[in-house]
């Protein structure tokens, strides 16, 4: 369903290094465009009542949506909070464990603080999906592995691959309670912000054929989500363009 956009990414991306370096207003204007984009999306990709413009408020106003229960306001400002710190992570050339325990942490703590960034406990199953997830007890030695392919994966892989591979092992892992879907979006766009790329935003309206594509690489097949994965870096490269050059104005 979707073609594999890792041509025309690499065209755009040469575009968009013309606009490079930008002003720091233009930087900060985008950084904050982007959270609030990547907060709202993946919250509601996974049933996040807040809109697009209520997420905004929430994170710009400190405002509760009347109506709106309060896990979903968690969400929201745990999202942005961890958004902020894969700032701070993409100045490494390394990701390891500890920084993917501590994006959860950072999303989940005002929800559950007793498992935020802690490893489940408990066996899981994901609603609608026939797959096995691993059991509590290989969780640790699975992370541990993922943790030290991660440097292999990026040599071998071209930059959307490469985050789209990070993505795809740690849903496949499912290590904690709850927000996997989250942490695995967050660590993907770590992955593409460290090798220059923009933040990239899947959005609702993809849900179902995300979840699919998701699906497929758990038995092994990970040419269809990393087609989706590309064809959402280019749609959000396309925009970013739109963004650089209506803030490059004079």
């Amino acid at each position: 369903m979707y073609d594999n956009k890792i041509k025309l990414i690499d065209e755009l991306q040469q575009e968009i290094n013309n606009y490079r370096p930008l002003s720091r207003d233009s930087l900060r204007q985008l950084r904050e465009y982007y959270k609030v984009g990547l907060t709202y999306t993946s919250n509601a990709l996974e049933g996040n009542s807040l809109t697009e413009t209520e997420t905004k408020i929430v994170l710009e106003d400190g405002i509760t949506i009347g109506g709106k229960p309060l896990k979903d306001h968690f969400e929201a400002l745990g999202g942005a909070e961890a958004y902020d710190y894969i700032y701070k992570l993409c100045k490494k050339e390394a990701i390891v464990e500890k920084d993917i325990k501590n994006l959860h942490k950072l999303f989940y703590y005002r929800i559950d603080d007793k498992n935020a960034g802690k490893y489940r406990k408990k066996p899981a199953i994901i609603t609608g999906v026939d797959v096995e997830l691993p059991s509590p007890a290989e969780i640790p030695g699975l992370m541990r592995e993922f943790a030290g392919d991660i440097i292999e994966i990026r040599k071998r892989c071209h930059p959307v691959e490469y985050a789209a591979r990070l993505h795809a092992r740690l849903v496949n892992v499912h290590p904690f309670i709850d927000g996997n879907g989250r942490c695995a979006r967050l660590l993907m766009n770590l992955a593409l912000l460290q090798s220059g790329y923009e933040i990239t935003i899947i959005p609702p309206v993809v849900r179902n054929d995300y979840i699919d594509a998701l699906k497929a690489t758990n038995k092994g097949n990970n040419t269809p989500f990393t087609n989706l994965v590309s064809s959402m870096v280019y749609e959000s490269q396309k925009d970013y363009l739109r963004l650089i050059r209506t803030l490059s104005k004079e």
